[in-house]
């Protein structure tokens, strides 16, 4: 039986590496597009998937650029690959705001250029696009598939941009083409500048004594955080169904990130008010104060469902950065992301 051949944009990143290990894992030829910038970040994708990329087995990457279609172009019509998940996208909200245009080219119209590359070749694939819980902004927690975005950043517009038109190719063209709007994930492959890790870094460098001080902008900020691993499954589960649609994942509860910092710092007998210091630096010209999930449709249709609470989220990621840092670490979030998800602990 010929094996399922899966195209991913964005390969590199958190999601991106989490989803070529699933695929791998269910037997997938896995394709993964990267920028030449992009190649030192190849150390999310696991020395045993590297091996089987050098050895000409099941992952292969390929060089391309989302802000340009020749190259896009090519590799759909040659792959010919049943799914498509396209993750790729400049994701830093503040980044956003430094460089809008640029994040509203290869986060938004990208969407329209893979959208369009499937057109054009004629294939049968399944598409799915990485929405996100930015998309909502200031609407009114809980927020569900029904809810009007307002988005409160380029990023956030960029993305609303490629929900759209990811909608309209489906509408339009009968393309199998899905959003999935995943609220914030967190995992031990997340980038660093993002707050979660930021945070879990720090704690970290301050146990190992070469770090003083971390410094946040606003603490009030409210999210709804799951654990990546499971928020991977949940998009393959999205293109596995029957009928595209859009799907929103996430666990339902809200936490501000003083409360992260405050987890992370005891679980290592820290007083996280001893160390963390707020600069305005770090405050978004718009704040997005509080997004949570209505998932009920995931959880219905998907038959999705996290399992990895807040804490144990928080004590998997100290436990990953304290074991990088070569310190001793308590191994609760370890043993909780074992018994969950078994093969996903870093």
């Amino acid at each position: 039986m010929a094996r399922r051949r899966a195209l991913i944009t964005g390969i590199t990143g958190q999601d991106g590496s989490y989803l070529a290990d699933i695929l791998l894992g269910k037997g997938y030829d896995v394709h993964g597009i990267i920028r030449r910038s992009s190649t030192f970040n190849t150390s999310r994708l696991n020395r045993s998937r590297l091996d089987q990329q050098e050895s000409g087995k099941n992952l292969t990457l390929h060089f391309s650029d989302l802000a340009e279609d020749g190259q896009l172009t090519n590799l759909v019509y040659n792959l010919e690959p049943q799914e498509i998940y396209h993750l790729g996208a400049q994701s830093h909200v503040k980044v956003s705001f430094e460089i809008p245009a640029y994040t509203g080219d290869v986060t938004g119209v990208a969407t329209t250029r893979v959208l369009e590359a499937v057109r054009r070749s004629g294939i049968k694939a399944r598409f799915y696009q990485a929405s996100s819980s930015e998309m909502f902004g200031a609407a009114k927690p809980p927020q569900n598939e029904d809810t009007p975005f307002h988005p409160a950043s380029p990023y956030g517009a960029a993305k609303v941009h490629a929900y759209w038109i990811t909608r309209i190719y489906r509408e339009a063209y009968g393309m199998f083409a899905s959003n999935g709007i995943l609220f914030n994930h967190e995992s031990p492959r997340r980038g660093e500048t993002f707050v979660t890790r930021k945070i879990t870094l720090a704690v970290a460098a301050i146990v190992k004594g070469v770090q003083h001080h971390l410094h946040l902008g606003n603490l009030d900020a409210r999210r709804d955080w799951g654990y990546a691993p499971e928020y991977v499954e949940g998009i393959w589960r999205v293109v596995q169904h029957r009928s595209a649609g859009d799907f929103v994942i996430g666990t339902g509860e809200t936490h501000s990130v003083r409360e992260f910092a405050a987890e992370a710092f005891a679980y290592v007998g820290l007083d996280w008010k001893d160390y963390v210091r707020t600069d305005r630096i770090h405050l978004r010209p718009l704040e997005v104060h509080d997004l949570r999930a209505d998932a009920r449709k995931a959880k219905r249709i998907l038959r999705w469902r996290p399992r990895i609470a807040f804490r144990d989220l928080v004590h998997i990621m100290v436990d990953a950065d304290l074991e990088a840092a070569g310190l001793p670490c308590p191994g609760l979030g370890k043993a909780a992301a074992i018994a969950a998800c078994g093969r996903w602990w870093e």
